[in-house]
């Protein structure tokens, strides 16, 4: 019996690292569609985004019926109902991708990113797949320094994120309003999807020590 429940439990994690697999492959993929203006490798994104949310479906109802049937305590009840949360965020990191490859798919045969652009946008990209890979490993190794460091490394999307307005802002601008609304929305969903790795990682701090990420960092202060 409790071999199967540790079966069970270890199902649960090996979903989540493929569900964080699916998704930061659809991102990379959904980048190639929009900066080669790919309309098959779009509609190839689109519909992994629905495997994204099967797969979330089916980790729920194996995690209710964990808690249900087995009853879980301490660090076990934390990682059932810590996957719950992780699952949300990578099903909602699909759906990211999915509108990245609408936008260019909407804009087929024409490119969607102008050519001054395109190398932030790819950057963008490649750095949203990084960090999901870099949470897939964090789920596996449980490792809270690795979980930690990936809210620092989110700090280059950010960065990104602001280079774009400032680009979109500067007098220079002549691609017109059309575009701007699709760079200013493309950035947004990179940097949303970037944070979705991030609470991933966070939430892998929390199973692990049992305190939430800012409190676990958060260092004691000293009397004076």
């Amino acid at each position: 019996m409790r071999e199967t429940y540790h079966k069970a439990l270890g199902s649960i994690s090996e979903a989540l690292v493929e569900m964080a697999n699916l998704v930061g492959s659809a991102m990379g993929r959904a980048t190639g569609a929009l900066l080669d203006a790919d309309v098959q490798l779009a509609d190839s994104v689109i519909s992994t985004g629905d495997r994204a949310a099967e797969m979330q479906r089916d980790l729920e109802e194996r995690a209710v019926a964990l808690l249900a049937r087995q009853q879980p305590v301490a660090t076990d009840l934390r990682m059932v109902v810590t996957s719950l949360r992780m699952s949300a965020d990578l099903e909602r990191c699909g759906v990211l991708a999915q509108h990245v490859a609408t936008v260019a798919r909407r804009r087929f045969p024409d490119h969607a990113v102008p050519q001054d652009l395109r190398r932030t946008i790819l950057e963008m990209g490649q750095l949203a797949q990084r960090l999901m890979a870099q949470a897939a490993e964090v789920v596996i190794t449980n490792d809270v320094d690795a979980a930690l460091q990936l809210e620092q490394d989110d700090d280059r999307m950010d960065e990104l994120h602001r280079a774009i307005f400032q680009h979109l802002m500067d007098d220079q601008w002549h691609h017109g309003v059309e575009t701007a609304v699709d760079v200013t929305l493309v950035g947004r969903y990179y940097e949303r999807f970037a944070d979705h790795a991030v609470s991933v990682a966070r939430r892998v701090v929390y199973l692990v020590t049992g305190e939430h990420a800012d409190d676990f960092r958060a260092e004691p202060t000293t009397p004076r």
